[in-house]
């Protein structure tokens, strides 16, 4: 079952340049790219739609120049789209006066950015209870909440210390916090963690899926990296010249790529680490001894050793059923690289 839309973007445009606002209005269709450029303008983001479920990771991706970040600023409305709506729980954010608009980012959206912009003069403690303090909240009260989500993000013990006695990592996890306090229904993350090395990355990757399981946030994620992307999204869009290019799960764009730019995209990403049992097991009723189950959306990454290291096949679950199998031969093929037969 299809889970509920939490945030609808139609048909959102962002142009810079003159009399960008009139070029939309006299186009008779949907300007292309060139006809952008020709009138002296920037598509930063071009007639973009998607709706983004509840509790669903939703990844934003591109290159540097997509057009990835300034939608996410479109969605939250930090920027003023050119045209377009943006549905949040039935209201058009576009469309919304200022001070309803303000209370919707006070209450129901967190923001993490690359920068933590943390402020340095507070306490850890401050810091994350700080938004609490704009909404009018009680001292005690908002400094409980902050104790709750400083211990939620590891960081119990530390509620003095200021953001120079932090590590990077550290003050990241601050930065999350801080945006956890208001206890928002939707979280958008602009690339959080593109500034750490590779060891601090992974961690704070693990950090904010354990965070996942346990909220059950709706966020949308901008990454350039399709690593980061596929460990964490449910489904992933990909954005090329501020236009959204397709729209799938990780595993659908890399088996079924909608463009020769998204196919470039996914060409080095290991199938093994998006391919599922699901989609190699041979289907059908089980004949013979199996070595033990996999759950059908079990990447192959991460069942490979325990199949190849097996004679017999495993059965392969869905819903308490066994639907399939998988055996070595399959696994090994994708671990080197054999093309899938479709």
């Amino acid at each position: 079952m299809e889970r509920p839309v939490k945030l609808d973007c139609r048909k959102v445009w962002k142009l810079y340049g003159r009399a960008a606002d009139g070029f939309l209005d006299k186009s008779l269709s949907v300007p292309t790219l060139d006809a952008i450029r020709a009138a002296g303008l920037i598509g930063a983001v071009r007639n973009a739609s998607v709706q983004i479920h509840d509790g669903e990771i939703f990844v934003i991706m591109g290159l540097s120049g997509s057009g990835k970040s300034t939608l996410v600023r479109c969605l939250a409305r930090l920027i003023e789209p050119t045209a377009g709506e943006i549905m949040f729980e039935g209201q058009d954010l576009l469309r919304m006066a200022e001070k309803d608009l303000i209370e919707i980012r006070r209450k129901k959206m967190g923001m993490v950015f690359q920068h933590f912009a943390l402020l340095p003069h507070l306490t850890v403690l401050q810091n994350v209870s700080f938004p609490l303090d704009i909404q009018g909240m009680e001292r005690s009260q908002r400094e409980a909440r902050a104790r709750e989500v400083i211990e939620l993000v590891g960081l119990k013990g530390r509620e003095a210390y200021f953001p120079r006695q932090l590590s990077g990592g550290q003050q990241q996890r601050v930065g999350i916090a801080r945006s956890l306090a208001v206890g928002p229904d939707l979280w958008f993350l602009d690339e959080p963690f593109s500034a750490h090395d590779p060891l601090i990355r992974r961690e704070m990757q693990d950090e904010f899926m354990r965070l996942q399981s346990l909220l059950k946030k709706t966020i949308v994620f901008i990454t350039h990296d399709f690593d980061e992307a596929i460990r964490l999204a449910d489904r992933i869009a990909i954005m090329q010249d501020g236009a959204i290019i397709q729209v799938a799960t990780p595993e659908a764009l890399v088996l079924s790529p909608a463009s020769g730019y998204v196919e470039e995209f996914t060409r080095h990403i290991p199938r093994a680490k998006v391919l599922s049992a699901r989609t190699l097991m041979r289907a059908g009723p089980v004949l013979g001894e199996m070595a033990g189950e996999v759950a059908a959306g079990d990447r192959i990454e991460d069942i490979a050793a325990r199949v190849v290291a097996s004679d017999l096949p495993f059965g392969v679950t869905d819903g308490g059923g066994v639907i399939g199998t998988i055996d070595r031969e399959t696994v090994i093929d994708v671990l080197v690289g054999k093309p899938l037969e479709r």
